[in-house]
Parts: structure tokens; sequence; C-alpha cells
């Protein structure tokens, strides 16, 4: 058996895709017997009969079908050699483009970015500021090289770093609740009272809301420094990552009400890329970069702690 060529590939995929030889020449922008004689060399060259040409329109038969699987992922791959092969002839990227998610403490993760592109000025840093499942959506939407979030970790489409944990703790400010913030505070009690939500930067979110009171008052903030604001103040309550409100932890001007009931949650805080797309020099070295400063928290910013502990336990 004589090798087939990418363009015979090509040409065999455009006719399945486009229903015909016509509608395949246009596609590849070639004409109608180039496309014919290159399908009709590929099957000759096989033994195989790709395609059944009985009928008004060209179909697959079950051969053709099984092969076309992977003649799909083989264009795939080629397409992304070529992608990649162009990137390395540019050299290393005019622009990288980074979506920190809400979760993530601005100060390290700064601190870090700026050490590498202090390293490599020859490439600007594009950085976005998503929430929820916003940093998901620019990553999978190709609008993002990477975001620092937490992750889906059973999306297959992605790979990640991991940074550390997040503790998301449930607060109020004191005087807030006609009664003691402890650790039996139910759902329940909390329903008249307005809980503050963090709402999605993402166009089509793909999760529905956290830690929601059903039946409770709400108010949306564009993120958590707002939230913290709003529960500072007086106005409603809600769940605020620790590192925003250490200190407020400390001093009291916020209570914890994590409990039985309001466990608060803690988020594993990551690096993520596509697992299925190529990746440049610069992106590759970033990604580098950061594996090698893994982890980035300080173990207590994963710890929810409890209405009953004393402010000076927050450390």
């Amino acid at each position: 058996m004589s090798d087939f060529t990418l363009h015979e590939l090509q040409c065999f995929d455009a006719v399945v895709l486009g229903g015909g030889f016509q509608a395949a020449a246009e596609r590849l922008h070639r004409s109608h017997p180039s496309v014919f004689a290159a399908v009709a060399k590929l099957e000759r060259q096989l033994g195989l009969a790709l395609l059944d040409r009985s009928g008004y329109r060209v179909q697959l038969t079950e051969t053709g079908r099984a092969f076309h699987r992977k003649v799909r992922f083989l264009l795939h791959e080629a397409e992304e050699l070529e992608t990649y092969a162009a990137q390395l002839a540019m050299g290393e990227e005019a622009e990288l483009r980074v979506a920190l998610g809400d979760l993530c403490p601005l100060p390290p993760v700064l601190e870090l970015l700026s050490r590498f592109f202090a390293r490599h000025p020859q490439t600007r840093l594009h950085l976005q500021f998503e929430t929820v499942t916003g940093p998901w959506e620019r990553l999978l939407q190709d609008e993002a090289d990477l975001i620092v979030h937490r992750v889906p970790k059973s999306d297959v489409r992605m790979e990640w770093i991991d940074l550390g944990r997040v503790a998301l703790v449930p607060v109020v400010a004191p005087g807030f609740l006609p009664f003691p913030p402890d650790t039996d505070i139910t759902p329940q009690r909390m329903q008249t009272f307005t809980q503050c939500v963090v709402r999605d930067s993402a166009r089509h979110p793909s999760e529905q809301g956290h830690f929601l009171v059903e039946g409770a008052p709400r108010s949306s903030v564009p993120d958590h420094l707002m939230k913290k604001e709003l529960i500072l103040h007086g106005m409603a309550w809600g769940h605020v990552p620790r590192f925003m409100i250490e200190a407020e932890l400390r001093n009291g001007s916020l209570l914890s009400i994590a409990g039985r009931h309001f466990p608060g949650v803690v988020e594993e805080l990551s690096a993520a890329r596509r697992r299925d797309r190529p990746h440049g020099p610069a992106p590759d070295q970033l990604w580098d970069f950061l594996a090698r400063h893994a982890p980035l928290l300080p173990p207590t910013l994963g710890r929810v702690p409890e209405a009953t502990e004393a402010p000076e336990h927050y450390s």
C-alpha cells in the first residue's frame, strides 16, 4: 500500500462534511475534478470503499465512517502542529492573556506574575478579572491563555497546577443578627436576612449559585470586595474569601457564623490552561515558572474559623 497524503485526507474529510464533491471543492478552494481524483486515489491506495456513490448524494460506507473518525483526529493533530510551528517561528508571543478569578488573592499572584514578566519584557501581560464560572468560559473560548481560579478537574480539556487552598467563610457584621451568632444557626433562621452573592461574569453560566438560602432576599454584586463592604455595613451577610477578611476577623468587625449548618467551603486555587491546545514558548515558560513556585498560599487561608472561635485565634 502506497503512503497517502494529508491533502487526500483533507479532501475526503471535506466531502464528508460538505455532503458532496462540489461542496468539498468550494470549502478547499480547489476544483471539483482535483478533489474527486484525490479521494479516488485514497480509496485505491487503501483498498477500501470509503464512499457510496450510488445515490444522489455520496454517503459514507460503514468502513468509511470508521475510517473518518480516525481521519478527524489526525487532521486535528495536524492543525495543532501547524499552529505550534507558527508560534515557534514567531519566537516569544507579544501578549499573554491571563484571567484571574474572584477567589484569587491578588498580592502573591501578582507578585509572581511581575517577577515572570520582568524577565520577559518583550511579552505584554493582558490581565482580565472574572467571577464564578467566567474564568472557565474565557479559557474554553480561547479568550485567555491561562486562568487562576478554582478548576472543574473533571473537565479533560484543562490541566492545572494547584497553588493552595482558599476558605470561604460565612460572615456577618456585629449586630446584624437579632440573636447571637453561633454554630447552630440554621438556613431557616437566616431566611429573613438579605444574602449577598457575586454575579457570574460568564456570558453563559454553567453552574447554579452556591450557598444560597432558599427563599431569602438577595443582593447581587460584581465581586467579593463589594460583597465585603455590604456585609461590613450591615446590609447583608454572605461567604467571603478568608484572605480578604483576616484583619476583620481578628478585630471583630466581622463575625464568622460557620458551624454545622453553614460549614463554609474550602476551594483549591489553581492555575489552569487548555490541555487540548498547543502552547507557544512564552505560555510554556510561564507554566513552568508557576509549577516551580507552587504552592503559593499559606495553609491558614484554607481553614474556615467557626463561630465559637475567639478573634485572637484567627491567624
